[in-house]
């Protein structure tokens, strides 16, 4: 059967395939209808110089301590698993354009700034420039001006190192877009990579991550529900029928995409439940505890709250 009645249609479906999507859509709200907000993640333009590791974080602090002001723990694509995360000590120079920092605030996070590029150069052949003019072609490299980049009369180009950052009205220290949402970083949020093989959403209770290019955030409403739906079977089915490929075996996860997914709205106590079960999945799973009867549990929950029959059922977990 053909389902090309409107602009979410799944091509084509068998007769329960088509059962599945019909139930879905009635009982099922789109996510692009929650109250909830789905962001990008940072883009600095250039992650050699703004993503440091722990090591570098610790020295910048210690050099001068207001630099932790500005230095924030960051999750990328590929620390985001299943239901948590593996945090792998990276962290961003936060230096977002609308907080309007003053870089000479950050006299140790400055200097990191102008003298990133010392390995890379020595590393590409341009050992002149690290030891004449470091701090020039830094600085260049980072402004915003989408310009070549020239030292001494000579035009400089190695690698993804041809031009300085795209053209932005943002100054040289300040990460590339300009973003609104920068408060959302701090707030309670479900985080995925953009490319996955499977479901793989982790939430940040505490609002301490910031998340970099290759991920989305969401906030809002309902996140314990909405993360356990995210992370289920049933959805993972679904953004199978809906989600784009790579081709490569892996799946798509933006945020145009997630929008159509339809989650199910459920009473305050109904809600509850959703909340006691995705708790103690984050709780055994972050200390490394079994947490299968609890997955099967809130699969069970979503399937009733779409009121699946028992083939239904059968025919989702099968895929």
């Amino acid at each position: 059967m053909c389902a090309f009645t409107n602009v979410d249609s799944w091509v084509i479906l068998s007769d329960i395939e088509q059962q599945i999507k019909e139930k879905i859509e009635r009982i099922g709200t789109p996510l692009k209808d929650w109250d909830i907000q789905i962001s990008y993640g940072i883009k600095t333009g250039l992650n050699e110089a703004f993503i440091v590791d722990g090591g570098k974080r610790k020295e910048l602090i210690a050099q001068d301590p207001k630099s932790e002001e500005i230095i924030r723990p960051i999750l990328r694509g590929r620390d985001i698993k299943r239901y948590g995360y593996e945090f792998a000590e990276q962290y961003l120079i936060a230096t977002f354009p609308s907080k309007g920092y003053k870089i000479d605030d950050y006299p140790a996070v400055k200097n990191h700034l102008l003298t990133f590029g010392r390995e890379l150069l020595i590393a590409s052949g341009f050992a002149w420039i690290a030891k004449n003019y470091l701090r020039e072609w830094c600085f260049k490299r980072l402004e915003q001006t989408g310009d070549d980049i020239y030292i001494n009369g000579e035009k400089i180009s190695f690698k993804n190192n041809t031009k300085s950052r795209k053209a932005t009205t943002n100054k040289w220290f300040e990460t590339q877009d300009s973003i609104s949402y920068w408060e959302d970083f701090s707030k309670q949020k479900i985080v995925w990579g953009e490319i996955s093989d499977t479901t793989k959403f982790c939430i940040d209770l505490n609002g301490e991550f910031v998340t970099e290019a290759t991920t989305f955030l969401l906030t809002g409403e309902s996140l314990f529900l909405l993360f356990g739906y995210l992370n289920s079977k049933l959805s993972e089915y679904l953004f199978s029928k809906i989600g784009t490929t790579t081709g490569v075996g892996t799946i798509r996860w933006k945020k145009y995409t997630i929008e159509k997914l339809h989650a199910p709205r459920v009473s305050s106590d109904r809600k509850e439940i959703y909340n006691t079960i995705v708790n103690d999945i984050i709780e055994n799973r972050k200390n490394n505890k079994e947490f299968e009867k609890q997955l099967a549990a809130l699969n069970s929950l979503i399937y009733q709250d779409f009121q699946l029959t028992n083939e239904e059922i059968e025919f989702i977990e099968a895929q």
